[in-house]
């Protein structure tokens, strides 16, 4: 019986209600987490993190353990529609408290540097300053003998007596600036030079675009229906490091040795028989698939075939151990192949298809 870790306290009811059923249907099935792993096609680390409450674990994870145990999937997967709207929500609450938190340091940051303060004036200087402004102040119009009001005003350009020494009056430079070339000079002929060669080299790249848009009259550029003939591009994708096949070169070959298992394998199709646990593998970079027994016993035979004309079957037998697995065979897509096991116990079952779940790094293919 696996020991387990106490969950989060900071943990959601909801979230913590949902963990501690999946750690029930562990503990029910008495598997390792490694077993689990093995069979769900999700890595011992992620399965870790989602039994210890440290990560809610995806759909495709809580259906392919359902599977596994023999539980119902419709109702497991209510249960994980309510945990993952209560961690969506612990989500955003811990955002805004962290944003609340940093806006609260910052503004104790800011707070120790308070305004400037500021300097004491002199009471000599203040008096000097006083005194100053009383000198600044305009003088209002003066009243002569006549009776006339006198102004301060000057008729423009004339020039305003303030009794203080002019200053010497600078040099008109303008005189002695090095003229500009007139409508006639080299500025002006370099200037028409380089428009005209630009001009001559505009002109040639429009002839040469309208010679390669127009193309020859011969048989190279004509293309029947009137459509523009284009190189053929490849849109076959290199396989993946250590895939050694696609397609129908995978064909009656071991999966494990031609690379197609492990993270670049999920399970298509999958089935209790007995005691034992029947899977569909299937591999999209290698477009095969194979047959897997686990919990068998030597002795125990299994066959997977695929659909359609020209479909081929490859059959197998579990030699010792209690896990085996066929050759593959080349089909188009996931639910292109079936999987069937005949034990020795006399029982017989065959893999039914599911919707293939996001594939994480496992151990095993």
């Amino acid at each position: 019986m696996p020991r387990w870790r106490a969950l989060p306290e900071e943990l959601d009811p909801q979230v913590r209600e949902f963990a501690q059923q999946l750690r029930r249907l562990v503990e029910r099935s008495g598997l390792s987490i490694a077993a689990v792993a093995d069979r769900t096609g999700y890595s011992k680390t992620s399965w870790e993190r989602y039994l210890n409450g440290r990560l809610l674990p995806p759909r495709g994870a809580a259906e392919a353990l359902a599977e596994v145990t023999g539980t119902d999937v419709g109702h497991l997967g209510t249960m994980w529609e309510l945990a993952e709207r209560a961690w969506s929500r612990s989500e955003l609450r811990h955002d805004v408290t962290m944003e609340a938190v940093r806006v609260a340091e910052a503004r104790a940051a800011l707070g120790e540097f308070g305004p400037a303060p500021q300097k004491p004036v002199k009471a000599g200087r203040r008096a000097g300053a006083a005194r100053q402004e009383r000198r600044e102040e305009p003088q209002g119009p003066e009243e002569g003998a006549d009776g006339k009001v006198r102004t301060a005003l000057r008729s423009e350009g004339a020039p305003v007596r303030t009794g203080l020494p002019r200053p010497p009056e600078s040099p008109d430079v303008r005189a002695k600036a090095i003229p500009l070339h007139g409508p006639g000079g080299p500025g002006r002929r370099r200037r028409t030079a380089v428009l005209f060669a630009v001009g001559a080299v505009g002109a040639l790249f429009v002839a040469v675009a309208g010679v390669l848009l127009l193309g020859a009259d011969g048989d190279e550029g004509k293309v029947a229906g009137g459509t523009v003939a284009t190189p053929g591009v490849s849109t076959t994708a290199a396989p993946p490091a250590g895939v050694k096949c696609t397609g129908g070169d995978c064909s009656g070959k071991d999966p494990e040795d031609m690379g197609c298992g492990g993270r670049h394998a999920t399970t298509a199709g999958s089935a209790t028989v007995g005691s034992s646990y029947l899977e569909v593998r299937y591999s999209k970079v290698c477009g095969a698939a194979w047959a897997r027994i686990t919990q068998a016993v030597p002795g125990d035979g299994l066959r997977i075939s695929g659909t359609g004309a020209g479909a081929r079957t490859e059959s197998g037998r579990v030699e010792r151990g209690t896990d085996g697995h066929t050759r593959m065979v080349a089909v188009p897509g996931p639910g292109q192949a079936s999987a069937c096991a005949t034990l020795l116990s006399g029982r017989k079952g065959c893999t039914v298809p599911r919707a293939p779940a996001p594939a994480e790094p496992g151990p095993t293919g």
